[in-house]
């Protein structure tokens, strides 16, 4: 089922407004066709307004978007990234805090390059999402990405304090994972890593 030129005007509309985070926009918008929000998937659009919402850090939008249709947490665009990865990239706490409390399973969720949205986080030291991802779900902390643990991403990429807190995360959890050895590089763990960059710190 296609869309009418109609629709395709107040898609427009509304992805407009999701780019500019007027919630007056789509309160108006809503009443006359209420509807849209679930004509998203059979649209041309390859993300949804809460992708964008969700990018931007448009906090009050995103609340006004999940409270209308809930089921925007868990959609994926066309790279496989939930809203969830979006935000978690950008260091978006509150719209992050604001998604988990709709739906926490898109923590688990692979995009097509095997990343999870606390991938993101640790690898661009968002240190306020990662605390806000793994109290949601733990067992995130054990997803691999290309063989590397969350604690190898902090190494590879240099974030010191994102590593000290996953460490006291990880030991009130487990205690397991410091361990695990990198894939690409056989035997070398986190130690390893820190003293082959240099990083005595670690």
């Amino acid at each position: 089922m296609g869309t009418s030129h109609g629709e395709e005007d107040r898609l427009s509309v509304l992805y407009e407004a999701s780019r500019k985070g007027s919630v007056s926009t789509l309160n108006s918008l809503l009443p006359k066709e209420p509807l849209i929000l679930h004509k998203i998937s059979q649209s041309g659009f390859t993300e949804t307004p809460l992708h964008i919402s969700a990018l931007l850090g448009h906090l009050e939008f995103t609340k006004a978007l999940v409270t209308y249709k809930p089921r925007l947490a868990i959609e994926v665009d066309s790279s496989q990234n939930t809203p969830l990865h979006l935000a978690s990239a950008e260091g978006h706490t509150e719209i992050v805090k604001e998604l988990l409390k709709v739906n926490d399973k898109p923590c688990s969720f692979p995009n097509e390059e095997g990343k999870i949205p606390l991938h993101y986080a640790v690898m661009r030291g968002r240190l306020d999402v990662v605390k806000e991802l793994v109290n949601a779900k733990p067992e995130s902390l054990s997803f691999l990405d290309n063989g590397n643990t969350v604690f190898h991403l902090c190494v590879i990429h240099n974030h010191l304090e994102t590593l000290e807190c996953l460490v006291e995360l990880e030991v009130a959890i487990s205690g397991k994972l410091l361990n695990f050895a990198i894939s690409d590089v056989v035997g070398n763990t986190v130690f390893h890593l820190a003293v082959a960059s240099k990083q005595v710190e670690v």
